[in-house]
């Protein structure tokens, strides 16, 4: 039976006294109110967290390490990340009040990771929540930590993976030449765009390469970044692999053909004359200088460019005089230049004066006629900027070649025609013919995972000895274009050798610094680490010297392999809290109900801007 008191000076709503009541646990004079039980001993006897799981289950897959969200959807998040968070906040059941549930309104107010072991599959928050307990309006609040059982589980698209026939669209790329340099440099551009994503495997033949997708979307963004970095035109065609006559659904396999132009970087064209006319009245005699979307040529004489569009190039192919192939090519020696400032270019158009001064007449000779005899040979070059007394250069030698090209050749032999176009310089021990100048590059890159083609794996051994040694050849050849290619460098990620150079010390004079196509070490990139472990030493990757001020007894945790972390550093990032090892260690599972004072909702929180005290 509650004993009913009457506090002397209060004056209720129609100005009698108020009421009080004693709690039924400590006996102390409350207000009335449904539980008879003063807010303290409220707190101390609710559990404000009934009903909301301190432990479930996350699912990540192994191989592409994203995480499931819902009815087979998978996002990619991570480590700390707010969308982490977010993901498992949606996996907590009991924080959304559900049908029929008259345990009060759960509101929450704080969401801090907690710190874990790096391989104990298992993430922690700490969670702080607010809930009105009675009808009176009392609110606690409580903190608790939820446990996050991660497990592997293969995603849809890594299934797909590794099934057999488990593809839908196929996008074969193919390019009609001898050598593999396109595809080298196209290898690269799809590693530094990402264009690779989605792609189930990835087959390579002696023409081409082909990319397996497990739908239309994926294969459609693939070959819109094809369009954008080469010449190309696609033919599309479809198998039915199986039908429902109830439903009216078929079931379709999609492959589509991309063949790119057959010009190639460094190809010597002899242009029709409308068309020379038609992109700036440019010489007829031209060099490639890049392929991207556009072909960008070049005059070797004069230096005046020009571009052909891809529409053009389909319309009437162009077949080049002479390829860009190691056997084509002729290595000389600069024995000395002089600078020319030309007035006026084969084509009646001004040169701009940046392009005058890239201007020079080379006087070289063949290096295999050192020694041997003293021929010498003058020509006009845009390169004459590059050279200068002893450097090594790759050329054309058009006095003894013969062009396919009818009207190329009668040119040719009216002497119309330079005696050497030369195509770029060579640098390093390449220029000086050492055996391992391979080795000693200063720079690296990365390649696709590939896989070899039914035609590569049946071949013969001899013969697969001879394809594997083009290979190299074609390598060395596309390294070589880089070397000497500022702008073509601009469009790849290369990276530091893991071999030591050591530079010379020596005095660069002027023509030294002219050389602006010359690879130098800003250019490279760190952190490619290609013989990773899994459990690498941080402090091999850090050192002594990167450790910032204050981060020696931090737990330093690796994430990629290929960059070491501090903990909590992507949590500050996103304004997520963060306990520590020291701190996690020390936590409970479960804190004590505490009244909210004023009863409002976040009012604490609120006043710290956003932080607990």
């Amino acid at each position: 039976m509650d004993i009913c008191t009457i506090q002397p000076g209060d004056r209720g709503v129609a100005g009698g006294t108020t009421a009080t009541i004693l709690c039924c646990v400590c006996a102390t004079p409350i207000a009335p109110n449904p539980s008879n039980t003063c807010s303290s001993c409220l707190a101390s006897q609710t559990d404000v967290t009934r009903g909301i799981s301190t432990e479930t289950t996350l699912h990540q897959c192994r191989g592409c390490s994203r995480w499931h969200q819902d009815a087979g959807k998978w996002i990619g998040c991570q480590l700390e990340s707010r969308e982490l968070m977010a993901l498992c906040l949606a996996n907590v059941s009991g924080l959304k009040k559900r049908k029929n549930d008259n345990g009060g309104k759960v509101r929450l107010v704080d969401a801090a990771w907690v710190w874990t072991e790096p391989h104990s599959m298992r993430l922690k928050i700490r969670l702080t929540i607010q809930r009105e307990v009675e009808s009176g309006g009392t609110i606690l609040q409580q903190s608790f930590v939820v446990d996050f059982i991660v497990r592997n589980q293969q995603c849809t698209e890594c299934q797909a993976a590794f099934r057999q026939g488990s593809w839908k669209v196929l996008v074969q790329v193919r390019q009609r030449v001898g050598h593999k340099r396109t595809f080298l440099y196209l290898e690269q551009l799809i590693l530094k765009n990402g264009a690779h994503r989605g792609c189930l495997s990835i087959e390579t033949f002696k023409d081409g390469m082909d990319f397996y997708f497990p739908d239309k979307g994926k294969a459609a963004r693939f070959m819109s970044f094809l369009e954008d970095v080469v010449p190309l035109k696609i033919k599309s065609s479809k198998k039915l692999i199986s039908t429902d006559d109830k439903s009216n659904v078929s079931n379709y396999k999609f492959t589509n053909l991309v063949e790119i132009c057959t010009l190639c970087k460094d190809d010597l064209l002899f242009l029709p004359k409308k068309l020379a006319r038609h992109i700036g009245n440019i010489s007829r005699l031209v060099l490639v200088k890049n392929i991207s979307n556009v072909i960008q040529v070049i005059d070797p004489l004069t230096g005046q460019t020009g571009s052909i569009e891809s529409d053009a190039f389909w319309r009437d192919p162009i077949r080049p005089v002479i390829t860009a192939a190691r056997t084509r090519m002729t290595r000389y020696v600069v024995l000395g230049k002089d600078a020319i400032y030309l007035e006026r270019n084969h084509s009646k158009r001004g040169v701009n004066k940046k392009q005058r001064s890239k201007l020079a007449l080379i006087t070289m000779a063949r290096e295999s006629d050192l020694g041997t005899n003293d021929s010498q040979l003058e020509e006009q070059s845009h390169l004459g900027y590059l050279m200068k007394s002893g450097d090594v250069a790759l050329g054309y030698d058009l006095r003894e070649t013969q062009v396919v090209d009818e009207d190329a050749e009668v040119e040719r032999t009216k002497g119309k025609f330079p005696d050497v176009v030369f195509v770029r310089k060579l640098y390093g021990g390449v220029a000086t013919g050492e055996a391992d100048a391979a080795k000693k590059r200063m720079f690296q890159l990365k390649r696709l995972d590939l896989k070899k083609g039914e035609e590569e794996i049946m071949g013969k051994g001899k013969k697969i000895r001879k394809d594997v040694e083009m290979e190299r050849l074609d390598e060395e050849d596309f390294m070589q274009e880089l070397e000497a290619d500022r702008e073509m460098r601009t469009r790849v990620n290369i990276y530091k050798s893991d071999i030591e150079k050591k530079m010379e010390d020596c005095d660069e004079n002027e023509e030294d610094k002219d050389d602006d196509q010359k690879i130098t070490l800003d250019e490279l990139l760190d952190n490619l680490v290609l013989d990773a472990k899994p459990d690498v030493e941080v402090n091999a990757l850090l050192g002594d010297t990167n450790l910032e001020e204050g981060q020696e007894g931090m737990n330093i945790q690796v994430y990629e392999g290929e960059r070491a972390v501090v903990e909590g550093e992507r949590a500050a990032q996103d304004s997520i809290g963060f306990l520590g090892r020291e701190e996690a260690l020390n936590i409970q599972a479960k804190d004590t109900a505490v009244l909210v004072a004023g009863n409002v909702w976040g009012k604490e929180f609120m006043d710290n801007e956003g932080k607990f005290t």
